[in-house]
């Protein structure tokens, strides 16, 4: 944790949920509000700030720092920290497709962090995005080493979104019986249809709804252009401000997660397959015949 003074709060979501742009146009309001926001991007794409800097994409922390190694320099905090408009924001960056370990570059990018200084740093808030389809420690870090004060999940009305935020619930169930403090501030539903299940979602694991972004053409528009929408005076002003005051003031709670079978309950028969049963297979289905049953090679010993 930076200071006392500042809440660093970690964002999860479904990869293509929204996370880059809610977390774009809620910094970029926090900051007109008068807030010290730090944005730090923790997906290997490093596509967190691209909407931010209108498409253009920042320098990685882990590029940087290897490429200035070879070059016999160190690295500075103004070769990777960038601003608009009172927002700071940064990208941590990860391996190429097969070259490494996304969770293990995480862990890499706070060390590089740490020698930058991060814990002196004096923000408000600082908005850590990270993947919630991923589930290896590295991408749990804030959660499992208590590096975050709370974390919100970026969701829709689709299962595979609220699978992910279904999970992240869990993680932070399991690290808080382990000791730890983090906890779920709430859910922000983008691309909303009105069919309510992440409203419905979120009742039954006991989070609130901090947000709710409509699937509007005109956001969808904008933001494909990489556009800031959540400006002050603009249409959807009113929506990312309310937004950046929730997110503010929402406080860590324990969810209770769902079973597979709740989180289905929560979608039509028809949309999920409700009306399928699971028929076991036989060996013989298996073979195409008579199958012959071959002794186990598995080796059993005897209570000592």
């Amino acid at each position: 944790m930076i200071n006392q003074e500042t809440q660093i709060i970690a964002i999860y979501g479904k990869g293509g949920i929204g996370k880059s742009f809610t977390l774009s146009n809620l910094s970029y309001m926090m900051a007109q509000q008068g807030k010290k926001v730090l944005l730090i991007g923790c997906d290997p794409k490093s596509d967190t700030t691209s909407l931010l800097f209108g498409g253009r994409a920042c320098p990685t922390i882990i590029d940087t720092a290897a490429k200035k190694k070879l070059a016999g320099e160190e690295i500075e905090v103004s070769d990777v920290c960038f601003k608009r408009d009172g927002v700071f924001a940064m990208e941590l960056g990860g391996p190429e497709v097969g070259r490494g370990c996304g969770g293990r570059g995480i862990i890499h990018g706070f060390e590089l962090l740490e020698k930058l200084g991060f814990h002196d740093w004096g923000f408000d808030y600082v908005l850590l995005d990270f993947l919630g389809d991923v589930v290896c420690g590295g991408f749990g870090l804030p959660i499992a080493r208590d590096m975050c004060q709370k974390v919100i999940v970026v969701g829709s009305n689709d299962l595979q979104s609220l699978y992910v935020a279904n999970n992240v619930c869990s993680a932070v169930g399991y690290f808080r019986k382990l000791g730890g403090n983090v906890g779920v501030a709430g859910i922000v539903i983008n691309k909303d249809d009105g069919t309510g299940e992440a409203q419905a979602f979120a009742a039954a694991v006991g989070i609130p709804v901090l947000a709710t972004i409509p699937a509007h053409e005109d956001i969808r528009r904008k933001s494909a252009n990489y556009q800031i929408v959540g400006k002050p005076g603009g249409e959807w002003g009113p929506l990312f401000d309310e937004l950046a005051l929730n997110v503010a003031s929402a406080p860590p709670q324990q969810p209770q997660p769902l079973s597979q079978d709740e989180l289905l309950g929560l979608f039509a028969s028809d949309e999920v397959g409700g009306h399928i049963t699971l028929e076991p297979a036989t060996l013989e289905d298996l073979c195409g015949s008579t199958a012959i049953r071959k002794p186990s090679l598995e080796i059993v010993y005897d209570d000592a």
